[in-house]
């Protein structure tokens, strides 16, 4: 599996003027571009200024901005933690999955709206930008739970699947015996047909004259399983698997009796009577 990390930038500014840098000259870009978009001249209004150092209107003004901008800040290093733990998950887990977020962007936003210098229009553009930032890191990051999710789910599907496909091989093996069969007919023909130990022993007499409770018998005359169908085909309308699958024998060979003769011990009398049923 290739390397899982989540993709950064280092960030080593240490000196107070190269934050300033940084922030006045996103901001610059980013005023530069309004003024081209809004046909401004060169007399735009003091609060453009890219000094970050334009008059703010009143102390709401910047209060407003300040608490907008906090509020951006937090959400931000929400969506920085998250995006690092999911990516740590996708990595632990173990699957096969590009776990890379990229989130350089939202860390260079983030820092420059914490630099104490940016105010003004330079504060609100920050923060619109650490916004934005985040908002995309997010996106990433539920993108990338889902992909971890599908694939947990998936292979929780196949264990099951692979689990139940198991215990049905060997339910069908248990009952591929002489004694399994006698107990799976048992089941059947008192869950599904309401026959007691009574009829079971009429049953067990007649099957196991016929064919030992052997599902692989075969008669030279084409008489086939347990029960004797003639031919062995007939058993199909029980299951595909007739020919592997006692209990398929079974559920056809009682709803032979069934509807020919009624009951076990009605089939049992004529077997005796004429040697066949």
């Amino acid at each position: 599996m290739p390397e899982t990390r989540i993709v950064t930038r280092a960030h080593r500014r240490t000196a107070r003027a190269r934050r300033r840098i940084v922030a006045l000259t996103v901001v610059a870009g980013a005023t530069l571009g309004l003024a081209a978009t809004a046909g401004l001249t060169a007399a735009a209004p003091a609060a453009a200024d890219v000094t970050g150092r334009a008059a703010v209107s009143d102390r709401g003004d910047l209060r407003a901005q300040l608490i907008e901008a906090d509020a951006a800040l937090e959400s931000a290093q929400a969506a920085l933690k998250t995006a690092s733990d999911t990516a740590a998950g996708v990595e632990e887990s173990g699957f096969d999955i590009d776990a890379s977020i990229d989130t350089a962007g939202l860390e260079d936003a983030a820092t420059a709206l914490a630099d104490e210098d940016a105010i003004g229009v330079v504060r609100s553009m920050l923060t619109d930008t650490t916004v934005a930032q985040t908002q995309m890191v997010a996106a990433q990051t539920t993108a990338l739970q889902k992909r971890l999710d599908d694939a947990v789910a998936k292979k929780k599907a196949e264990e099951a699947a692979a689990a139940e496909a198991a215990a049905e091989a060997a339910a069908i093996a248990a009952a591929n015996t002489p004694d399994g069969a006698r107990d799976a007919a048992a089941l059947i023909a008192a869950d599904e047909y309401g026959w007691g130990a009574d009829q079971f022993s009429c049953l067990n007499s007649l099957w196991t004259k016929e064919s030992g409770w052997n599902y692989q018998a075969y008669n030279p005359s084409g008489a086939t399983g347990i029960p004797q169908a003639l031919p062995g085909s007939k058993m199909a309308s029980a299951g595909s698997d007739w020919q592997t699958n006692a209990t398929t024998q079974i559920r056809w060979g009682l709803g032979y009796i069934k509807s020919v003769y009624g009951t076990p011990c009605a089939a049992w009398g004529h077997s005796q009577a004429v040697n066949w049923y």
